[in-house]
């Protein structure tokens, strides 16, 4: 999900291994971001969501190109760009995930039907948490300097 383009891609897969996450780096790298210089990649710290997954999946050589194409950042449990996607995958259950899909093709058509009029329509969030807003929110934190 790229939450300022409006843009996201749901990949259907068996299972959530660290190969499965290589090849979706790979594929964001090459096709859907191809033209960028660098991808700010924002993300949980799943156990499989570190570079190494790409070494598991690609010889050195390719592994370290995708691995370079990307400025990775692990989000805290409480992140607000992780609320964001969890958001979105929120949306994705409700409008898409809410009954029974009998297979995988099925549910690759179904979240294809969803993915497309929401890149189409350019659904964006808007980002409301300013830094005048953490600063007041979260005053408790700060040093109070006499």
């Amino acid at each position: 999900f790229a939450p300022l383009e409006g843009w996201r891609h749901v990949a259907v897969r068996e299972r959530r291994t660290a190969v499965d996450y290589a090849h979706i780096l790979r594929d964001l790298a090459d096709t859907h971001f191809q033209e960028a210089e660098r991808i700010v990649l924002v993300q949980d710290n799943l156990n499989t969501h570190r570079p190494a997954s790409l070494y598991e999946a690609f010889d050195p050589a390719e592994a370290r190109r995708i691995a370079e194409r990307f400025e990775w950042h692990y989000t805290p449990k409480h992140g607000s760009w992780l609320n964001i996607a969890e958001c979105e995958l929120s949306t994705l259950a409700r409008q898409c995930l809410d009954r029974r899909i009998p297979d995988r093709g099925k549910l690759e058509e179904q979240t294809r039907a969803w993915e497309i009029p929401r890149n189409q329509g350019g659904t964006a969030v808007k980002w409301r948490f300013s830094t005048e807003d953490a600063r007041m929110k979260l005053a408790h934190l700060y040093p109070q300097i006499s």
